[in-house]
């Protein structure tokens, strides 16, 4: 009996555990890279036109940027263009479609170029890196409670919890006194 009770009270602990870090349950795997955007942009006249931002969205001058396709850098190195005062740059001779890297200080975008007359509607003027790497913006952490009840491992484990503490209860009262 006193097996049994023990038992109802480690999955109690591992309940409570479970509350407490959902996180390890759902958390990704931090090897693995998550896949590049691709952003669709329209060539204007087989012109790549872009612009180049900071994190707080103000343009970097004289910044070089490169053009790479498939792995293989096609403009780079000292050929690089460099960005104008107001972070502008472009491309020229890129009359067919596809898909391109971007890279400028710190920052870098995929894009599939489409020429003018074939482009989806979707497709933006001109293709935009922001410098400076990811970033990364959240609301509350770990406070938002609504944000932690809104996963189904932690309504499980609530669930899972308020049956077995309860029966661990009323089991422990009725057990024979030794």
């Amino acid at each position: 009996m006193r097996n049994a009770t023990f038992l109802q009270w480690v999955a109690v602990v591992m309940a409570m555990v479970g509350v407490c870090f959902p996180q390890m349950v759902l958390g990704a795997n931090p090897a693995t890279k998550p896949a590049p955007v691709v952003t669709d942009v329209k060539l204007n006249s087989g012109v790549l036109l872009g612009q180049v931002l900071d994190a707080q969205g103000k343009p970097l001058a004289g910044v070089p940027v490169s053009l790479s396709s498939g792995g293989r850098e096609l403009i780079g190195g000292k050929a690089a263009p460099r960005t104008d005062a107001n972070g502008l740059f472009s491309f020229r001779g890129l009359s067919n479609s596809g898909v391109y890297q971007v890279a400028a200080a710190e920052g870098q975008g995929t894009f599939r170029v489409w020429p003018e007359r074939i482009a989806p509607p979707s497709a933006q003027p001109g293709a935009l890196v922001v410098a400076g790497g990811q970033t990364q913006r959240g609301q509350f952490g770990l406070l938002g409670f609504r944000n932690l009840l809104s996963n189904p491992w932690v309504v499980a484990t609530l669930i899972a919890a308020a049956i077995a503490v309860p029966v661990a209860i009323h089991n422990s009262n009725n057990s024979p006194s030794s």
